[in-house]
């Protein structure tokens, strides 16, 4: 069996990153930092998440993250399977973060997008069967998807 673990991410600001991560998932911590080289840069970072799953922050990021509307190869977004997606979108919004992007209309899932200060787009996904063929049907949308912020 396979699954993911961690994710790792380059960011200007740790504690912008940290914060929204923190928002979003209220139940994370952080689980370790600490100091390392980078092909001859010092850089910070640290793990945050739960036991078994975490995002690893680093600091010393330079130049832009990938443009979210552009085509150049990176990641377009990081995809988190959640039970509240309203309650997710409610704690961002109410520090001030925007949503991105609106998922389409669905029989069985709710999607949300926002952007972190690092310009790293976060999926929420709610999913609203547990049958496999229902949750992971492609196709059945009943709308387009609704792009909100200007960011991207």
């Amino acid at each position: 069996m396979a699954r993911l673990e961690h994710v790792n991410l380059v960011v200007k600001d740790l504690d912008a990153t940290l914060d929204f991560i923190l928002t979003a998932f209220p139940d994370w911590r952080v689980r370790g930092t600490g100091e390392g080289d980078w092909y001859g840069t010092k850089r910070k970072w640290l793990h945050v998440g739960t036991d078994d799953h975490y995002i690893t922050l680093n600091n010393g990021g330079t130049g832009s993250n990938r443009d979210l509307k552009g085509h150049l190869p990176g990641l377009a977004h990081i995809g988190f399977i959640v039970d509240d997606m309203e309650a997710v979108a409610n704690r961002l919004q109410a520090k001030g973060y925007e949503i991105a992007t609106i998922g389409a209309d669905h029989p069985f899932r709710k999607t949300i997008y926002f952007i972190d200060p690092a310009g790293f787009e976060f999926e929420f996904i709610e999913y609203l069967s547990q049958k496999p063929e229902e949750k992971n049907m492609y196709g059945g949308e009943t709308s387009g998807i609704t792009r909100v912020s200007t960011a991207i």
